[in-house]
């Protein structure tokens, strides 16, 4: 649920609740059930889990001249339900919330047809527990108030894109993505349950008008592959060595929209 308020002619502020549901089902992670939890017998196998929370969005576009668009968002942190059947997992019991994030945007009209557009944001993933704290926390403990997580940074992504209209009927889009590393290369080992190592995207669409008004919009993704390898990422604990990971990914979306 959202609202909008329209200041003047060139500036809008809205407001909106972010709704989250999340569901986490992990398996063959006996290894470190029962001696590295403070919750034995929570920690893999258990089946689906989920949670839920909320969070709100505030953001801003002005219209500085004609041809000039400047925004601006911010998102606070959502603070999600535990994980409890995964509460000897992920660190303060179960807990895994949503990050923070805020950014800054323009898109300029270079010409009738065609709308360039850049933005920057950044996503404070250091402000959760669960996927902030570094495995060598592991010594407190899986799932205890400061125990191990996945030891992501903050990361900075930077957007591109370019939105044309190719006729009254059409319009093409495509756009780049380039985020920070957020998994440290001392942090491989616990984040071979999530990989999250992609940095680069590109995304291209476009959107129909159809007969009667209704838009039909498909887009398509790659990230390209990305590959951390582990330095120093396995502790002595587990027998020493590293862990490498990597993740390539292809998304497609489609979309229908019409007009009441």
């Amino acid at each position: 649920p959202s609202i909008a308020w329209k200041a003047n002619e060139q500036h809008a502020f809205g407001a909106a609740l972010n709704f989250a549901y999340q569901r986490f089902e992990a398996k063959g992670l006996q290894n470190f059930d029962p001696g590295f939890t403070v919750s034995p017998g929570s920690v893999t196998n258990r089946g689906v889990d989920s949670s839920t929370g909320w969070g709100v969005r505030l953001g801003w576009t002005g219209q500085v001249t004609p041809d000039l668009t400047l925004g601006a968002t911010w998102s606070s942190k959502i603070k999600a339900g535990k994980f409890d059947k995964y509460k000897g997992l992920f660190a303060d019991g179960g807990s895994f919330d949503i990050p923070e994030n805020f950014g800054v945007g323009l898109a300029y009209k270079a010409t009738p047809a065609l709308t360039l557009a850049a933005d920057a944001e950044r996503i404070k993933y250091g402000s959760v527990k669960s996927i902030s704290l570094p495995l060598a926390n592991i010594g407190n403990g899986l799932g205890a108030s400061n125990g191990a997580g996945f030891g992501w940074n903050d990361v900075s992504v930077f957007k591109i894109g370019a939105s044309y209209v190719y006729g009254k009927d059409l319009t093409l889009r495509v756009g780049y993505n380039h985020s920070g590393q957020p998994i440290p290369s001392s942090q491989t080992l616990f984040n071979i349950l999530a990989p999250a190592v992609l940095q680069d995207h590109v995304t291209a669409g476009a959107t129909w008008t159809l007969a009667g008004g209704g838009e039909l919009s498909v887009a398509y993704t790659h990230g390209f592959k990305k590959t951390v390898s582990g330095s120093g990422s396995i502790p002595a604990g587990f027998f020493g060595g590293e862990a490498n990971i990597h993740l390539e990914e292809n998304l497609l979306g489609v979309a229908y929209a019409w007009k009441l």
